[in-house]
This record gives structure tokens, sequence and C-alpha cells, in this order.
């Protein structure tokens, strides 16, 4: 099975997102946008593991969010990987308290290591994937365009739990189906 954990968008943000995302194909037509109903924070993605890791993945979440109040971050600007002038995935970062999806993410590294896991050990940025590119050619004129579209102010995402999906491929795809939620204090 082919698990990440992640954040789930609510329906409120995940609309004022899609109209983002509307704008963007406005002005990039060739992008490919990410399904609204799969906008989601990633936290790690832990790719194919044996199907009977799910309670050993769920127990170690439980564990280590049984501390963390609910918070909030908000989608606050438009970057790309590897970055926004070759972007090839684009993506709204968040503001707010990351400093908490910072202390969830290094705590998931440490739960994955005691379970010989592998996590991908580059710089984590909270990021919440709208499109993939394959030809983004950047000027002035369109980087101010996709700065503004982010500039009004998006609503604070709540974060309130963290979720274990699962990814299945899907004809080119993938469906994400969540296998469990662990909510915050």
């Amino acid at each position: 099975m082919r698990f990440f954990l992640a954040l789930e968008i609510p329906d409120r943000n995940r609309h004022q997102i899609q109209i983002v995302q509307q704008s963007i194909q406005r002005l990039l037509p060739n992008i490919h946008l990410t399904n609204p109903t799969k906008l989601h924070l990633t936290l790690a993605f832990l790719d194919e593991q044996p199907d009977e890791l799910k309670d050993q993945l769920i127990a170690m979440l439980q564990q280590l969010v049984k501390d963390i109040p609910k918070f909030e971050v908000t989608p606050s600007y438009i970057d790309g990987f590897p970055n926004l002038h070759h972007a090839r995935i684009l993506w709204i970062g968040v503001k707010g308290d990351v400093d908490k999806l910072f202390i969830i993410r290094e705590r998931i590294k440490d739960g994955l290591k005691t379970l010989n896991i592998h996590i991908d050990e580059r710089r984590y940025t909270p990021h919440i994937a709208i499109g993939k590119l394959s030809d983004l050619v950047l000027t002035p004129e369109l980087e101010t365009q996709l700065e503004s579209l982010v500039a009004t102010s998006l609503s604070p995402v709540p974060v309130t739990s963290i979720k274990l999906y699962e990814s299945i491929p899907n004809q080119g795809l993938h469906e994400h189906n969540t296998l469990a939620e662990i909510k915050l204090l």
C-alpha cells in the first residue's frame, strides 16, 4: 500500500484555493491542476509499504500528536518545485503556526525511523500542491500576476487532525482514501 500522512484541506479553504487555481489556469493554460478534492498539505510520503503497517502507523500518530493542540496555517504565497522560475509543481505555501508543522514532521520522522521506514531527508517545505507544469516560462509580469493571486487574504486553514491516506494509482492519476484520522487536542 502507498501511504502518506497529510492535513486535509476543509471545503471552505478548498473552494478558495480552487478559485486561485482557476485564475492560474487563465494565466497558464497548459497547467494540469490538482483536483480540488485531493488538495492536502503533505507531512510525509511513505511510498509502498506492507498493508500490515497501517495499525503501527496509526498508533505512532496517536502517540506523537497527543500533546499538540489544534492550530491554524494560512495559505499565503505561490511558489514551485524546484523553484518558481522553473516550476514543475506549482504550490501554495503557508504561514502562521508553521512551527507546529515542523514539530509534527520531526516527530513523524523519528517515529518512522523506529519502524525502519525511510523518509525523504530533503528540507521540508509545508505546501499545498495546486498543479503540474512542463514548460513554464516565468516573465516578471507573470510572476507579479501569480503573486497577486494570493495577496488577497485566503482564510486560515484549521488544523484539527492528521490523516493517514493510501494513494492508489488509477490511469496515471491517484485516488486518495482516508485510512485513519487522528484528532489533535
